[in-house]
């Protein structure tokens, strides 16, 4: 998987990052930046895309 893939996130967490961005945007940033930014409060928020297996932390 490139870096920048987006494809491991689940939709909700695909629609949670465009609300964001829009929410920066908003404020005034560019573009590249409230999408950068919002994807790293999304990662922050749920710990990154979907995972898999036994033993994941929960929380």
């Amino acid at each position: 998987m490139p870096q920048g893939d987006k494809s491991s996130y689940t939709d909700k967490q695909k629609r949670q990052a465009e609300h964001i961005e829009a929410g920066y945007e908003k404020k005034g940033l560019s573009t590249k930046s409230a999408e950068a930014r919002a994807w790293a409060t999304v990662n922050k928020i749920s710990g990154g895309g979907k995972r898999s297996g036994s033993g994941r932390k929960k929380a």
